[in-house]
């Protein structure tokens, strides 16, 4: 069942989460996920809800976001994600149709 993994992302370290930018993509592909939405032009609708930048990204299942997430080359990058930004990420399942 398709995933949708929602990442909400406050930059710390620009130069360190530009270079996450640039390597994690491949990744994410290789793993079977695909960019749907990325960005910083966020429209609030309701609530106190106030991104500074929000990722959406879809998977085949949640085992592909697991290799993804304990691949050895996620790994190697994963300190510049940490050292970079500040991240809360959901997943959420496809329950339409």
């Amino acid at each position: 069942m398709t995933v949708y993994m929602i990442i909400d992302s406050k930059v710390k370290d620009p130069q360190k989460y530009r270079e996450y930018q640039e390597k994690v993509p491949d990744i994410i592909a290789r793993h079977g996920g695909r960019y749907l939405a990325r960005g910083n032009r966020i429209t609030p609708l309701s609530g106190n809800w106030k991104p500074e930048r929000m990722i959406l990204l879809s998977f085949p299942d949640q085992q592909h976001v697991s290799d993804w997430l304990s691949s050895p080359e996620y790994q190697d990058i994963a300190p510049l994600r940490e050292a970079g930004a500040d991240t809360s990420a959901v997943l959420v399942e496809a329950d339409v149709g």
